[in-house]
């Protein structure tokens, strides 16, 4: 919620803490509404915050002060839900792409009316204001003490690394009555808010025309280009001869490379959703110009469409007013990796959590679209407070009401390699409140796709040379004529590694090495099986291979290189939707299944591979185009190295089962 102590990132969220209790209520079960004097009432365990301490605890909260809150609901059949979902997604079920309608879904696993009804009459008698309701939630508003007396606790203030912060000094506690409909609350406490960070960074300012490239600081393919004898000479160990990084790429060499163009699929017949904060007012006028800059088709008529109401903006100086450039990337990579799909932007009003799982409820309700990406995420573990248990099972909760609908959503894995102390230290996008290595979220919900990065090497003929984990470490800008590179400096790199909290999910007991699934980011070892990330990996790479994207700015449209994998995951909704073509028109669904079922058919990405096996310290030089205020100044740049996330053979922390190609793409209509 809104009540919360923003860190000094531009790009944030909200995490007030608050746990989960599972719970299954049947639909045909009549409830009253719980009187406060009630006896009985059910705690909800561990929903007090790690920081709120009796040594932290500097006395109760002013009680005429206001908050908001949210009571998340479980839904009729938690259990027959999840097991739905699972029914429908994995190839190997008789009920496989059987899916139900957003109303089907609602009716049978959404809160019923008499739920809601019951949850809300109790919030009210005990003074709270009621501001919004759904199947999913119930958002109200009202003082400190009228919260303290719903929930059976008192807030307190607490002194923390961040500052003095809200919380209850005890677990919250709710009816017993309705223990078995509500899953968790938000907004009692007031962690410092959770950085949503949009997963790409740093515009490159590289050119490349609709056919040829003739820029002379980049090469048009891996090692064409030799680097000019004005930048310094390489150190020992780093590549030899050296040569120039590769010009930002365009959609259609993306096709190309992973094998779209040669099967003839364009995303025919569906429909991407690309959710993020905010609008670009300029955003459909801008992927047609730089769809016909670049030999494309731009949008049909009714292709490109929005749910966006700046009416309803929130938190704007917070959130930075918008990242177009985001938006631009997601829109242009969807479109050019699926030129004919439809594309809709379902645009956040904040960056706060709660804006964005209720974009992600609005496309699940009205099934507004077959694919969603998502190119943002947030750490789980920071010094200001971890995220709550609570929100994340309700993100679970809407992603899995997606795959019985038959939608898929994918995340970017994150931009930070493995969010360490190093990473957090030297990483050009990273959130430095991380507490620990961890993997982000909610690219590690066991019901999304988390998508991570490749440095994409090019040939000659336009396909792929070879590809390596993505991740950078430059050097400081060095002028020409320089005889040494400024020392290195920064690291840019894809996510990954291994939740602490999510198990295993069944799709990846196929294929991930149970040795990677059962040693904990800290090197300890799980008692079980966990989640690991990411599950697919393409073109993501800031300097090596950085991506073309055209935005206006200040009323000018421009074009700029960028990179992480923001890229990475609308590839992949583009991918996902040339799936569905060749799926004669049946969504895919959740995808992953479908994804390590077919792992052998994907191109595996390792650490070393042996086209430049012979350089110990793989390299490219970066030169700044004319157009660029730092015209003619190099980087040195180290590729290939993902922090604590080593490629290898087979699935790894890196790129998960490695990239699509043509021949992962026709199994789709395999037996369709």
């Amino acid at each position: 919620m809104t009540n919360a102590v923003p860190r000094h990132r531009r790009r944030i969220a909200t995490a007030t803490t608050m746990t989960a209790v599972a719970a299954f209520v049947t639909a045909g079960v009549a409830m009253a509404a719980p009187s406060n004097a009630d006896s009985g009432s059910a705690t909800l365990a561990g929903s007090t915050p790690a920081y709120a301490t009796a040594s932290a605890d500097l006395g109760q909260t002013g009680t005429a002060a206001q908050l908001s809150v949210r009571v998340y609901l479980s839904g009729q059949d938690s259990a027959g839900l999840a097991a739905f979902a699972r029914s429908v997604s994995d190839p190997s079920s008789a009920n496989y792409h059987h899916y139900l309608s957003a109303a089907q879904v609602q009716s049978q696993f959404g809160a019923s009316q008499k739920q809601i009804d019951a949850v809300t009459a109790w919030l009210k008698t005990s003074g709270l204001k009621v501001t919004g309701t759904n199947t999913h939630w119930i958002d109200v508003t009202g003082s400190v003490a009228d919260a303290q007396k719903a929930f059976g606790t008192q807030l307190d203030n607490f002194k923390t690394a961040q500052g003095t912060l809200r919380a209850p000094k005890s677990d919250l506690k709710v009816p017993e009555a309705l223990a078995g409909v509500i899953s968790g609350v938000t907004g009692m406490s007031q962690d410092t808010v959770h950085a949503v960070t949009n997963h790409t960074t740093d515009p490159q300012n590289k050119k490349k025309g609709p056919v040829a490239n003739n820029d002379p600081s980049c090469s048009d393919y891996y090692g064409q280009k030799a680097a000019p004898s004005s930048a310094p000479a390489v150190p020992a160990g780093y590549t030899t001869p050296a040569t120039l990084a590769q010009c930002s790429v365009v959609p259609s060499e993306l096709r190309q490379a992973y094998g779209v163009s040669s099967t003839g699929l364009t995303g025919k017949g569906a429909t991407i959703a690309i959710v993020n904060w905010y609008g670009s007012p300029t955003m459909e006028a801008d992927a047609n110009q730089y769809s016909i800059n670049h030999g494309d088709k731009p949008f049909a008529p009714g292709q490109y469409s929005e749910v966006n109401d700046p009416s309803q903006y929130t938190n704007q100086q917070l959130c930075g007013y918008g990242d177009f450039g985001e938006e631009s990337l997601d829109v242009d990579m969807a479109h050019g990796l699926a030129p004919d799909a439809k594309v809709i932007t379902v645009a956040a009003n904040s960056c706060l959590d709660s804006d964005l799982l209720a974009a992600e409820a609005n496309i699940v309700d009205k099934h507004l679209a077959d694919i969603v990406s998502n190119s943002w995420g947030e750490i789980q573990y920071s010094t200001g407070g971890d995220l709550d248990p609570a929100l994340e099972a309700s993100y679970n909760q809407i992603f899995m009401e997606g795959a019985a609908e038959g939608i898929a959503f994918d995340f970017s894995s994150g931009d930070c390699m493995n969010d360490d102390a190093y990473s957090i230290s030297k990483g050009l996008n990273c959130d430095p409140t991380s507490a620990r290595a961890q993997v982000e979220w909610p690219t590690s919900s066991p019901w999304v796709t988390s998508v991570g990065g490749t440095a994409l090497a090019l040939n000659k003929k336009g396909g792929i040379a070879f590809q390596t984990p993505m991740g950078d470490t430059r050097s400081g800008r060095t002028a020409p004529g320089s005889t040494a590179w400024t020392p290195a400096g920064e690291t840019f790199g894809g996510g990954g590694g291994v939740s602490e909290t999510e198990a295993q999910p069944w799709y990846q007991s196929w294929t991930v090495p149970n040795k990677l699934s059962t040693t904990l980011m800290s090197g300890a070892k799980a008692s079980r099986p966990m989640r690991t990330t990411p599950d697919i990996a393409l073109n993501g790479d800031l300097y090596f291979s950085s991506t073309l994207v055209g935005m206006t700015t200040n009323g000018v449209y421009g074009e700029s290189g960028y990179g992480g994998t923001s890229v990475s995951a609308p590839s992949w909704a583009g991918i996902l939707a040339d799936a569905q073509q060749a799926q004669w028109g049946i969504p895919v669904g959740f995808a992953n299944p479908a994804i390590y079922a077919r792992s052998f058919l994907t191109s595996d990405v390792v650490q070393n591979p042996k086209q430049i096996a012979g350089s110990p310290i793989h390299s490219v030089v970066f030169q700044y185009p004319a157009s660029s205020a730092a015209a003619g100044q190099y980087r040195l740049i180290q590729y290939g190295l993902d922090e604590g996330l080593p490629a290898a053979r087979g699935y790894d922390e890196a790129t998960g089962v490695g990239s699509p190609n043509a021949l992962f793409l026709q199994s789709f209509g395999f037996g369709h």
